[in-house]
């Protein structure tokens, strides 16, 4: 079935990604994947063909453009090339709702500027050793003293967080106070007492840069706090999260339709018993299923991205899209690496590749079974 998301702006603009992925990315990345990061300059390189922060006022730099068709856009093509290093998706589609729609003036003054040019990178440290999809959970504290908080605790697996300039942290300003009491502090680099760990070394994504963390009493501005009040960072969290999802759903679905495709044309060339393997009946099977299913994702999703702009999607439209699209993603992928037999599990073949970055699709930004648990709740039982 035809695609009709895009206008002719939006496939003007695939183009300039596209070749800027050709040019600046895809020769690279390989490398890239041996170091654990991405160099800074290629997000400065970026930011200079407006690829961040469509949303920022044209007055702080941005497009001043509210449309989720252009990160659609972005995202698409970034897992269409396998460069799954770059963490452009949490700087534009996680990151921009907090610092646009959250901040002040004198804060955006301060860092829309650089969130648009790609000299300051995001990373939002929400994870804990002891707390995953239970925010509740949070142990990092922020205890006001004056015009500063005082920030202790430990995050990990934090996205862009070696190469991070601004951290958003989610901290108890009142422990006692359950949801009432997480607020929103930005953390910049170079603060006295912000320390970041280790380079995880993940079985996937290994050129995206994922770290741990550490908070020894920083001083924080109150000046850095996101929203005019204490206490209101678990509801500015769960706002935001529905984007977060869809970004997530958008990136599964190409990711599953480019696997897809390459399986299509490896079955019309290898040969077994003196014809190719997509001759055989099970083959097309296995094809036809992927297939169909891919492409429902690709419309629902779609739905979704149109909903978003309408100022429409719900968080129960985005846990459908999230845990349906992620699940399908590692479905996909690994009955297409079944098809490439002993080659599937060479990494120089793209559907490896794919099979180890798909796994954490499943987990990061919210699991499958808390999809399902906020699904489940809509029912009202």
């Amino acid at each position: 079935m035809r695609r009709d998301l895009f206008d002719e702006e939006h496939l003007l603009f695939q183009e300039t990604v596209r070749e800027f992925m050709a040019r600046e990315v895809v020769p690279h990345h390989d490398r890239w994947e041996k170091d654990g990061i991405v160099p800074r300059e290629v997000w400065k390189k970026a930011g200079e063909l407006g690829m961040f922060g469509f949303g920022v006022p044209e007055e702080y730099g941005g497009a001043g453009i509210t449309d989720f068709r252009y990160n659609t856009v972005i995202l698409e093509e970034i897992i269409r090339h396998g460069a799954t290093g770059l963490g452009f998706s949490l700087h534009n589609d996680v990151m921009a709702p907090y610092v646009v729609e959250l901040t002040n003036d004198e804060q955006r003054q301060r860092w829309l500027p650089g969130f648009v040019s790609g000299e300051l990178i995001t990373a939002i440290a929400m994870t804990e050793p002891g707390a995953g999809s239970d925010l509740q959970g949070v142990r990092t504290t922020a205890v006001r003293e004056g015009d500063h908080y005082v920030l202790n605790g430990q995050k990990t697996f934090i996205t862009n967080g070696i190469n991070a300039d601004l951290v958003v942290v989610v901290a108890k300003t009142d422990p006692e106070a359950g949801a009432r009491g997480v607020t929103l502090l930005v953390v910049e680099r170079g603060m006295e007492g912000f320390g970041r760990g280790r380079n995880l070394d993940k079985i996937g994504m290994k050129a995206q840069d994922t770290a741990e963390l550490f908070f020894d009493n920083v001083r924080v501005p109150v000046a850095n706090r996101l929203g005019p009040a204490d206490g209101e960072g678990f509801f500015q969290l769960m706002r935001n999260l529905p984007q977060e999802r869809l970004s997530i759903a958008v990136g599964a679905v190409a990711a599953a339709e480019t696997v897809l495709e390459q399986t299509i044309a490896y079955c019309g060339t290898r040969q077994a018993f003196g014809r190719s393997i997509g001759s055989f009946q099970n083959t097309r099977f296995v094809l036809a299923e992927l297939a169909t299913e891919t492409e429902i994702a690709r419309h629902y999703v779609d739905k979704c991205v149109v909903a978003l702009n309408a100022g429409e999607l719900t968080a129960v439209d985005a846990a459908k899209a999230k845990w349906w699209t992620t699940e399908l993603q590692t479905k996909a992928i690994d009955r297409c690496l079944q098809l490439h037999g002993g080659y599937g599990y060479m990494l120089e073949y793209p559907v490896a590749k794919a099979w180890v970055d798909s796994r954490v699709q499943t987990i990061y930004g919210g699991t499958t079974e808390i999809m399902k648990e906020i699904i489940g709740r809509s029912f009202g039982f």
